[in-house]
């Protein structure tokens, strides 16, 4: 069955590695040529030149801190300069700092609302003219907090449902326009990011991250971790030409961990 992204122009922030890299490498091998970003330049090159290795479409590349307006501003000119036209955007960021109400400071808040919320906003912003006029599709990334909210991350539980409130906001929106978004979250997916948050639990309960992965993996039905490339396919779907009718939705892909409905 067909994705109909054969030659679609795919933009995918955040994806030299990670969640991110996973669904650009789902869409240019789907056929589809894609537009990378991240922050480091060496990851870009070194990330591009493996993908281009297998993709059925092309794979560029734009360095972009995504909490900065001028680089997302930047990043959808280059994108355009280089497809002529946008039909899918992946909106995705790194995970903002974890920590517990009375950790944070003004200052993290800050940084989490830029990076989390608002550059997701800006980059709907920038894109959205090219996306109506090609009846596009927008898939933000996001967390499994949207369901439910995860001990630690006070930051990313606040911020990530204020993606929700704007995607299903602008599906009501953009619905004339023949554009459609929809939100998607991952759960306990194998990353870098995720190892890294399992570091700090165990030193925080004074264990080993083995053990803490071993905990959690007993509480998801499916009994394991998700890999990027299981999370991809949910985004890959929503972005495609195979979702007609799916906007203003939010799904986590999780093997069955959340508990909310």
């Amino acid at each position: 069955m067909s994705l109909h992204l054969q030659g679609k122009n795919v933009l995918v922030l955040a994806s030299s590695k990670g969640l991110g890299r996973a669904t650009a490498e789902a869409y240019a091998n789907a056929g589809a040529n894609v537009m990378i970003t991240s922050r480091s330049e060496e990851n870009l090159q070194k990330t591009a030149g493996e993908m281009s290795a297998t993709a059925d479409g092309v794979v560029a590349y734009h360095r972009c801190d995504v909490s900065k307006t001028e680089d997302l501003k930047q990043l959808m000119e280059a994108t355009i300069a280089k497809f002529g036209s946008l039909d899918v955007l992946v909106n995705n960021a790194g995970g903002p700092p974890p920590g517990g109400f009375e950790d944070l400071t003004d200052d993290d808040w800050e940084y989490a609302f830029q990076l989390t919320l608002m550059s997701i906003v800006r980059t709907i912003r920038y894109a959205l003219p090219y996306l109506k006029e090609s009846k596009g599709r927008i898939v933000n990334i996001t967390s499994s907090s949207i369901k439910e909210p995860i001990d630690g991350l006070m930051l990313s539980n606040v911020y990530r449902m204020g993606i929700v409130g704007l995607a299903k906001t602008l599906s009501n929106e953009l619905a004339s326009e023949g554009v459609l978004i929809n939100t998607v979250g991952p759960g306990r997916i194998d990353t870098e990011r995720l190892r890294t948050l399992e570091g700090k639990r165990a030193e925080a309960l004074q264990t080993t991250p083995e053990q803490v992965r071993k905990n959690t993996e007993a509480n998801i039905p499916l009994g394991r971790y998700g890999t990027p490339e299981e999370f991809a396919n949910t985004v890959l779907f929503l972005g495609s030409g195979l979702n007609t009718y799916v906007t203003g939705q939010m799904f986590v892909a999780d093997g069955g961990m959340t508990s909310s409905y």
